[in-house]
């Protein structure tokens, strides 16, 4: 008999085998303002999952749209559905991680909310890791016969990009390692759990990446549906946050990646900083400490923003929280900027090079800033 055929049912609306007395597959779904398409994709999941023991785990990041709410209310009458809220935590790689280790199910498997994944293809993907000879099932939209829907062609370069760069860090084969739709044995998340990055976009990657052995793999086309109700939530960052997971697995965690990423920005800073003292300072000779401290002012505010959107994307301050971090950056920075503008004039008037007086006053403001800044600018997550 096959392994479908011994599946029984319970009394509905939840099925269950008789291989597993509980959970056979969980269903992660990372959500934030979702709360249009939960019900909807409650409705999908049940009509393609009729013969297996299924739950599904919302985890929630504090949606200001009640997205909690309502899954806490479906979930009294179908006990197939549950609510995992986070309180001042945000980000998809942690909030898949966190559903996956809630639950006792043998099976995870990932996906959005917002129906852009098929779910028809889950008992396929279920069927394989069944059969016991993979750890990975991945929904991929570049092997054969695959379409990426009606997405963008950018969208589509995008991707095959960032799956050529995934090469450096993967030992398996995958077309797309950014897919946020897959299903994997439970064991492979906890033999890697202790070793994920949980920055960036894409769980699976860094799944990948931290797995002790590598898993193996295959990956089934489908199609790449338009998102139903809201824009798409990629955007520009997507690149760096990916950028970001690549680097930490490159250099085995020696160095944290949100410290590359301020080391980054700051980079982008010192550019801002020496093109302002050479304007002021060479060009419209300025004195030197006037043009420094101009320098050091203008490099402050870029810094300020680029780590706000690109190394503490997911503790982003907005609306009031911007202002308050703002105001917290600056006075936190004042004493470093004190030191950079100190230091560097010390060193130039005992007739040291003016960039390199200029460097070391920059190095002093940065380990300042990140050291501080880290601990109460960016402390928790906020939402606006």
């Amino acid at each position: 008999m096959s392994q479908a055929a011994k599946l029984t049912a319970n009394s509905a609306p939840v099925t269950t085998s008789t291989q597993y007395d509980g959970i056979e597959l969980s269903i992660i779904v990372p959500t934030f303002n979702e709360r249009h398409n939960i019900q909807q994709l409650i409705t999908r999941l049940s009509a393609s999952l009729e013969d297996v023991a299924w739950e599904v785990i919302f985890v929630d990041d504090d949606s200001p749209d009640g997205t909690a709410d309502l899954v806490r209310r479906i979930a009294k009458t179908d006990r197939r559905v549950r609510c995992l809220q986070r309180i001042g935590r945000c980000g998809l790689p942690s909030a898949c991680t966190e559903g996956m280790l809630a639950s006792s199910a043998p099976y995870f498997a990932v996906m959005d909310a917002d129906m852009k994944h098929d779910e028809t293809l889950l008992p396929d993907m279920l069927a394989l890791l069944r059969e016991g000879a993979l750890d990975l099932v991945v929904g991929s939209r570049y092997v054969a016969h695959r379409s990426v829907g009606e997405c963008a062609a950018s969208r589509t370069m995008l991707g095959r990009l960032a799956t050529k760069l995934s090469q450096l860090c993967l030992r398996i084969d995958l077309t797309d390692p950014m897919s946020g739709f897959f299903m994997m044995r439970s064991e492979c998340l906890h033999s890697a759990v202790r070793r994920l990055s949980a920055v960036g976009f894409k769980i699976l990657l860094d799944v990948c990446a931290s797995s002790p052995e590598p898993l193996r793999s295959r990956e089934l086309p489908y199609v790449f549906r338009q998102q139903l109700v809201e824009e798409s939530k990629l955007d520009g960052l997507v690149a760096w946050e990916y950028l970001m997971v690549l680097l930490d697995k490159l250099l085995g965690h020696v160095i944290p990646a949100r410290f590359i990423s301020f080391a980054m920005v700051g980079a982008v800073g010192v550019i801002v900083h020496m093109a302002i003292l050479t304007a002021l300072f060479r060009w419209e000779h300025a004195p030197f400490v006037v043009g420094q401290a101009g320098a050091t002012v203008v490099a402050l505010v870029n810094n300020f923003a680029l780590n706000n959107i690109l190394t503490y994307g997911d503790r982003r301050l907005r609306g009031w929280g911007l202002l308050r971090g703002w105001i917290s950056f600056m006075v936190i920075c004042g004493v470093g900027a004190f030191a950079n503008v100190t230091i560097a004039s010390y060193l130039f008037r005992n007739h040291t090079d003016w960039v390199l007086s200029a460097l070391c006053g920059i190095l002093v403001s940065a380990v300042w800033s990140y050291s501080i800044t880290s601990m109460y600018t960016w402390k928790a997550p906020q939402r606006a």
